[in-house]
């Protein structure tokens, strides 16, 4: 007798949330190794990716053609900053010092929310301020010597700790339009934020001198994959777990990033540096858990 459910098991684990969340993490993580691997600048790997992932958000995002407001506008600005500062700080600094630093994320979040969501600073959001920001500190008490792939390590650091603030603005402006459309949708936003980047970065982009077919092909991977693919992954899996659980999983980018520049570019980050993103993983995961805990119990 022929076994039929075989073929069928990959199909069910995709349709898996966590499965899903593991997966767009994981692609989200390539983006690193490869924004390096090209022999394009950061201006024109910036341009050219987001423009190919603003067609690809739109054709796999359903969500993403509605919900057109101001407002969508307004985040977008603040979503295409984290864009080009994530491409720009992976070419000068180690892709693991990028990714650590945008994560620093939840520090400026607690800090602005006051005054842009009129979200409260609770007493025992404090101690996770403080481990945040002594973290986000050890990664400039060492002057890393330069790489080639990394030319400007204080530079790009200084740029990929700006775009945790970028991001943080981005967060805050999702939770601003919130789940009502008519205020306009989180996926537009993403839209348009590539958008901007495309239009924004394409005169710094053009000529293009030279490319090989392997810088046009990490580039199309960039956009469909890395971003277009990854968010569809993240959109849908996100409904099927709980938000501790889907930020848990999701920490698998961050994870995984500076393993690839370590495989394909023997990119290694600085013991300061390993000490800041222990630091602040470490207070993040705590504080979701509690908070998450804290709202059971409640």
């Amino acid at each position: 007798m022929t076994d039929t459910a075989a073929p069928a098991a990959p199909h069910r684990l995709l349709q898996d949330g966590r499965f899903r969340l593991v997966l767009a993490a994981a692609l989200f993580s390539t983006g690193g190794a490869i924004i390096k691997s090209t022999t394009l600048s950061g201006w024109q790997v910036a341009s050219f990716r987001s423009g190919i992932a603003a067609v690809a958000l739109l054709a796999l995002l359903p969500a993403a053609r509605r919900g057109w407001t101001w407002r969508t506008l307004v985040v977008a600005v603040a979503y295409a900053l984290t864009l080009v500062l994530f491409v720009v700080a992976n070419k000068l600094t180690t892709s693991a010092n990028t990714i650590f630093l945008q994560s620093t994320s939840p520090l400026y979040i607690l800090v602005l929310s006051p005054l842009l969501l009129r979200e409260a600073v609770r007493p025992r959001d404090v101690g996770f301020m403080l481990a945040v920001a002594a973290g986000l500190a050890l990664f400039f008490v060492h002057r890393e010597a330069p790489l080639s792939t990394a030319p400007d390590p204080v530079r790009g650091n200084i740029l990929a700790a700006a775009s945790g603030l970028t991001w943080a603005l981005t967060v805050m402006g999702m939770r601003w339009l919130g789940s009502d459309e008519r205020r306009g949708s989180n996926f537009a936003a993403m839209v348009a934020g590539n958008g901007v980047v495309f239009l924004a970065c394409l005169p710094l982009a053009l000529p293009v001198v030279s490319a090989t077919a392997f810088d046009w092909g990490a580039v199309i991977f960039l956009g469909t994959v890395q971003i277009g693919f990854a968010y569809m992954l993240l959109a849908s899996g996100i409904r099927q777990v709980t938000a501790l659980e889907a930020s848990l999983l999701l920490l698998v980018e961050p994870a995984l990033n500076p393993i690839w520049s370590w495989m394909v570019h023997g990119e290694s980050p600085s013991a300061w540096a390993l000490a800041g993103a222990v630091i602040i993983f470490g207070a993040t995961t705590l504080r979701t858990w509690y908070e998450t805990r804290a709202a059971v119990v409640s």
